[in-house]
């Protein structure tokens, strides 16, 4: 027969099951608040961010057309030559025109392309959110009854191992050699 377990610290497992509870509690709410920042950004980059930059390109164009406008009225007028400043103002609007177009483009990029690269990642999320939600707490609950177990095991007086002296077997108290001298012996010297 195998020797009695030696329980040295239950509290080491009951440690354990307190910071996986103090784990379980900050996780939990983090992995939530990621699913939603990125809900967020999925809203912020469809919604309002094409809109924006739509916006700005129908502004940008605008301007760009009224500097254009004055750039052709100077060189046409007899009256006056185009300036450096018009001239100037129409190269600072049309880029400003091919930024809001390229920021678009990428907004529509972005908003195309953005399920396909998060979703793999927000299902590992998921998954784990599933661990802790569920295993995790099965888990502590487990370490619970164990932990309880463990305090019940450890509170029974161990068995006598035949043949050693009450001096050399392990885990013997003197309760337990009282209690040795007072049993009777079965057959063969095995309690």
């Amino acid at each position: 027969m195998a020797e009695r377990a030696r329980v040295t610290s239950v509290d080491a497992l009951d440690a354990f099951r307190s910071n996986l509870i103090v784990y379980l509690s900050k996780a939990r709410p983090t992995l939530e608040e990621v699913s939603s920042d990125v809900m967020r950004t999925r809203v912020w980059l469809e919604d309002e961010q094409r809109t924006y930059w739509q916006n700005q390109l129908r502004v940008r164009s605008r301007a760009l057309e009224e500097a254009q406008q004055e750039l052709f009225s100077a060189r046409i007028s007899n009256f006056r030559d185009e300036s450096a400043a018009e001239v100037m103002a129409f190269r600072r609007a049309k880029q400003q025109v091919e930024e809001a177009q390229a920021k678009l483009r990428l907004v529509k990029t972005w908003a195309r392309d953005f399920d396909h690269r998060v979703q793999p990642l927000l299902k590992q999320i998921e998954k784990l959110h599933t661990v802790l939600s569920n295993d995790m707490v099965k888990a502590a609950a487990h370490l619970a009854e164990a932990i309880k177990t463990l305090h019940a095991y450890a509170g029974i007086a161990p068995p006598l191992q035949a043949g050693l002296a009450p001096e050399t077997r392990p885990d013997v108290s003197a309760e337990a050699e009282a209690a040795d001298t007072a049993a009777p012996q079965t057959q063969g010297g095995v309690k």
